[in-house]
């Protein structure tokens, strides 16, 4: 069931574009939708650059990777942190944990919309005080630099709930003694959490920050609801904008290079994992 997709999508990505034709794909061109992508031969069709180093917020590849990167750094310190404090034991922690667990329980369209109107100019307040402090121009949602970071923002306040309930999973599997051996010893508060906590949590923080890159990859959703592809052009809005448009074969070249990038990346974590077994 996982790997018949693949095989399929890799066969369709080998074939021409099929605009006036009754079946999906035309015929058989090899390698040749890929070379047309990474060449930049359709970024014409594309709309805006697959990858290009001149253009980095319109090019799809290096926009999905700058919001991957950001928002995976910022949803695990922020989660980390979240879990920390839902780790002590103090009055009112389950109200505490359901106040976080609320914005990873609403859908991406309500979120969206929430954002669409936090920055929308003349609306929201997130737009004026973004542009007092000299970020935003006078219409982020329509500029590719502003409405990137505004989902970037929207994206770590959504799930760096769910960074945090997995991290919190694997602190409280720690052996509490540790913690009593460390201060007979007089370790400080940061030496228990450099030598104790982050090292007995770091296995479950790189399966909850593989989790979350592989779905940052395939960012859609928030990009649609809160501006669109147009504006930030990221590698599944050339997967949905390409085959909306018929261009079959293009598209399944794209989601393949999506795929096999997603690919790499959970390989580099399960090295990483597998070393420290």
């Amino acid at each position: 069931m996982a790997f018949w997709p693949l095989v399929r999508t890799f066969q369709l990505s080998l074939h021409e574009d099929n605009l006036f034709g009754g079946g999906y794909v035309g015929e058989f061109v090899g390698f040749e939708n890929y070379v047309a992508l990474l060449s930049g031969a359709r970024d014409s069709i594309l709309g805006s650059p697959f990858i290009s180093l001149g253009q980095p917020f319109e090019s799809a590849v290096i926009v999905t990777l700058i919001f991957t990167i950001v928002s995976v750094s910022l949803e695990t310190i922020v989660g980390f942190g979240q879990a920390l404090v839902l780790d002590q034991d103090f009055r009112g922690r389950r109200w505490v944990r359901v106040a976080i667990i609320i914005p990873w329980a609403v859908p991406i369209a309500i979120q969206g919309m929430i954002f669409y109107l936090i920055f929308q100019p003349g609306i929201g307040f997130g737009a004026r005080l973004m542009q007092d402090l000299g970020v935003f121009t006078a219409t982020p949602l329509i500029n590719s630099v502003d409405s990137l970071i505004i989902i970037i923002i929207a994206d770590v306040w959504k799930t760096s709930a769910f960074m945090a309930l997995l991290i919190l999973a694997g602190l409280q599997s720690i052996d509490r003694t540790l913690y009593k051996v460390g201060q007979v010893s007089g370790a400080s508060r940061w030496q228990q959490f450099k030598y104790i906590t982050f090292p007995l949590v770091l296995p479950t923080l790189l399966v909850a920050m593989l989790f979350r890159t592989i779905d940052a990859m395939r960012v859609f959703g928030i990009v649609e609801t809160v501006s669109d592809c147009s504006t930030i052009p990221t590698l599944s809005c050339l997967v949905v904008t390409t085959f909306t448009a018929g261009r079959y074969g293009t598209s399944a070249a794209v989601a393949f290079i999506t795929a096999a990038i997603v690919g790499v990346v959970a390989l580099v974590y399960i090295v990483r994992y597998a070393d420290m077994g």
